[in-house]
Formats: C-alpha cells, sequence, structure tokens
C-alpha cells in the first residue's frame, strides 16, 4: 500500500484568484514576482540570475504558474514534460489565512465568517484587554495593535524588558499574538498566557492565538527564537486526517501542523524548526512509517520568513534551498508512494503591507505510478484532500472533486533509506 508525503510551501501562492480585488490582493504573484526579481538585472534591483529550481519545474510548478497567468512568465524556464501531475486551485474559504487554507486542503472550506480585530491602533476591546491583564498579572500590555512581529519587537523590546508586560498585537488575520522575552517573562508563562488568551478570544471567533517569544537586549537588538507555538479552533467538522485516523491509518504531523489542527486526526506531532530541519522530519518519518500513512508537512519558513519580511531576495534562495532538498528525496523514492506540493495562501514579498494575499495556489502530485499531466484549473483546495481520500480508498469527503485514482497494489520497488541531507556551504 501507498505511503504519502505531503507538502505545504507555506504561502507560495502563484498568481491572483478570481477575488482578489475583494482582498486588495489583485495583482499578487508571490511565485511569478519572485521569479521575476530574480531574472531581472542588478542595474534595474533585480538577483541578475535566474532563479534555480529544476526540481520544482520538474514536478510542473512553472506550468501551473503559467496555466493561471494565461501566458509564460518572465524568468520562469518550464519544464517541456513534466513528471507529475500539476495544476492550480483557488480558495473557497471566507479568509486567507493559513488556518482556513489547511482546513479547505483538508476538505473543510471555512464557509463562516473569522472574526478579526480590525482597528490599526487600540486594536482590542477593553473587557479583552483587562482579562489578558489579569491572566498576564502584569499592570498593562504592550503594542495592542496592528504590526509586523520583527518589527513590534525592536520597537518595544526594551519597554518589554523595563516593565515585564508582554506585547500583544495583530494583523489582518483572524490572530491574536503575543510577544514576550524568553527569560524576562519566561517561556513556560508565555505558553501559559496563550492558553489562556484562546479561551479569551472564543468569543471573539478568532482563529488563532501564536505565541512569538523572542530574546536579545536592547544594544544589539531583538530577534524570534524558534519556540513559537499556535492555539487554533479546532475544526468543526472531520477533515481527512480524522478519516485516515478513523480508518486506522497513521497520520504524522510535522512542524505546525498539529497546532493547526488542534491535534484532531493526528497520530504523532514532531516538531522542527527551518526548512532543512522539516525535510529531514519528514522524510525520516516517512521511512519510519508504515504503509498507507500520510506525513504532512507544513513549510513555515517561506511565509514567516520571507513572504511577512518582503524579503525577496531570501525567499528566493530558500525555494532554491528546498528544491535541492526535493531532488534528495526524489533520488530515493519508493515507486507506490505519493508525493504531493500545495501552499495554503500566498504572501507576495512585492506587495505593499506584510499580510497574506489572495491566491491560487500549485497543486503538484508525483508517483512513477501515477500519469503525468495538467490536472487544471481547480474550483477548491478541497480537490487536495479528496484526491487523497480516493487515493487511500476512503469514502469521499463532503467537499471537493478527486484528480487521483485509488492507491495501487503493492509492487516490488526500489526503495533508498538513506537520504544525504548536507547543508549548503
Amino acid at each position: 500500500m501507498s505511503r504519502v508525503l505531503w507538502l505545504v510551501l507555506d504561502s507560495l501562492g502563484i498568481g491572483a484568484a478570481p477575488d482578489a480585488a475583494r482582498f486588495g490582493d489583485a495583482g499578487s504573484n508571490t511565485f511569478g514576482h519572485i521569479a521575476e526579481w530574480c531574472a531581472r538585472p542588478q542595474s534595474e534591483q533585480g538577483r541578475g540570475q535566474p532563479l534555480q529550481i529544476p526540481t520544482l519545474q520538474k514536478l510542473g510548478l512553472g506550468r501551473a504558474a503559467e496555466l493561471v497567468a494565461g501566458r509564460t512568465l518572465p524568468g520562469v524556464a518550464n519544464s517541456v514534460n513534466p513528471i507529475a501531475s500539476w495544476g492550480a486551485a483557488c480558495e473557497r474559504s471566507t479568509g486567507k489565512d493559513t488556518v482556513s487554507g489547511h482546513w479547505e486542503l483538508c476538505g473543510l472550506p471555512v464557509e463562516f465568517e473569522w472574526g478579526y480585530f480590525r482597528s490599526p491602533s487600540e486594536s482590542f476591546p477593553t473587557e479583552l484587554v483587562d482579562a489578558l491583564q489579569m491572566a498576564a498579572g502584569c499592570a498593562g500590555l504592550l503594542g495592542r495593535c496592528h504590526a509586523s512581529g520583527t518589527e513590534i519587537i525592536q520597537r518595544l523590546g526594551a519597554e518589554h524588558l523595563a516593565t515585564g508586560w508582554p506585547i500583544v498585537y495583530t494583523s489582518a488575520d483572524s490572530v491574536l499574538q503575543i510577544a514576550a522575552h524568553e527569560q524576562r517573562f519566561g517561556l513556560q508563562r508565555l505558553y501559559a498566557l496563550c492558553q489562556r488568551a484562546r479561551d479569551l478570544v472564543d468569543a471573539y471567533s478568532i482563529g488563532r492565538v501564536i505565541a512569538r517569544p523572542f530574546s536579545g537586549a536592547p544594544e544589539r537588538g531583538f530577534v524570534r527564537t524558534p519556540q513559537r507555538r499556535d492555539w487554533a479552533v479546532p475544526p468543526p467538522a472531520p477533515t481527512l486526517l480524522n478519516a485516515l485516523q478513523a480508518a486506522g491509518h497513521r497520520v504524522c504531523a510535522i512542524g505546525k501542523i498539529d497546532d493547526i489542527f488542534a491535534g484532531r486526526g493526528i497520530s504523532e506531532s514532531i516538531k522542527a524548526h527551518g526548512i532543512h530541519a522539516l525535510m529531514q522530519a519528514s522524510l525520516r518519518a516517512l521511512q519510519e512509517s508504515p504503509e498507507c500513512s500520510l506525513v504532512f508537512c507544513n513549510l513555515v519558513d517561506f511565509d514567516q520568513d520571507f513572504g511577512h519580511r518582503r524579503d525577496v531576495a531570501g525567499y528566493a534562495a530558500a525555494l532554491e534551498e528546498f528544491d535541492r532538498l526535493l531532488s534528495i528525496c526524489l533520488a530515493g523514492w519508493r515507486a507506490q508512494d505519493l508525493l504531493v506540493l500545495s501552499a495554503d495562501h500566498g504572501n507576495d514579498p512585492t506587495w505593499p503591507g506584510s499580510d497574506h494575499t489572495r491566491e491560487w495556489v500549485p497543486v503538484l502530485a508525483y508517483s512513477p505510478q501515477l500519469p503525468a499531466g495538467s490536472i487544471g484549473l481547480r474550483s477548491s483546495f478541497a480537490d487536495v484532500g479528496q484526491s487523497l481520500a480516493s487515493w487511500f480508498g476512503l469514502a469521499p469527503l463532503a467537499f471537493g472533486r478527486s484528480f487521483l485514482s485509488a492507491a495501487p497494489v503493492a509492487e516490488p520497488v526500489l526503495d533508498c533509506h538513506h537520504y544525504a541531507f548536507q547543508r549548503s556551504p
């Protein structure tokens, strides 16, 4: 039986969705604009070197982006004959956030409206501020506004060290974020505050509470640490992950997948930080998984380190590093296993502001036993979850149309259990 490795390249959109204008995102294109910037001469404020992602192109990423745009994109060298099934999906959910994107990918579109803290300053209701202060055991809260997470700790980090008050902020997403110094405030104290905040914001229909620990000092600056944690609302109905578990299959969550689904439908959760470590953990989990298992990984770095920070060069370099790791993965691929690549929204690093962008996402599916070719433009991310349900031989999910047939019968395969990951110099 087949095992599946599902990698979500967090924020790798490939062009503005049909309803992007409603979100202020008409014209956004995360992948396209990164590729265009790379190919542009340095004299024109580009990199002067095309984006080097041969493995992703071999899987059909460029063809999927071209399908959305209806034309060849500058700087995107397309594979003539991709080896995978390739296409794109647009979002049906009401938001462009991480939780909505992942739930819909797993067959559960978010058709209700999340709550938001919309005011740019003094963003939170007085009663919520009072309750958070009491939970924190502090006389006040810093921030209380819309902000970039990296900017606000530089601006308020010194005051936080002096007062001990946590930094509370939000964004255009349905989220409440709390930043605190790991040593001055304490990591476990921050987690406890965020757990309490999760209860408090349920009344406002907020999707996530995120703990944002940081370290450093005023004289040398502040940096976020890898100890981030998310507290999401549990999915209101079963997803693909629940269906897999109910059928007796193993679901291994890598990175923040467990947080996004509030532990629902997860057999094992493995935390890792950074693209290299996340890929290592994913492939190790795949090696150790029994037949008919799903290893599900979110590669958050694309979004949090480069998309939100509007770091085009960093995003491009991360894609190239991921492509190198992906080539190692494919070199040892089992013939009956399935690799799926997708994204959960866009985050165009050339776009104004620092929020997600409403975009089509790529859908790439590779198995030596799967016919290659276009799967077209899909009307919902839920088509990915429905396709995996059919691949595993499960009953159909409530949403989505499958583009995959049922899993093939196991055959003798060429297997490789040794993945030689070495960091780039």
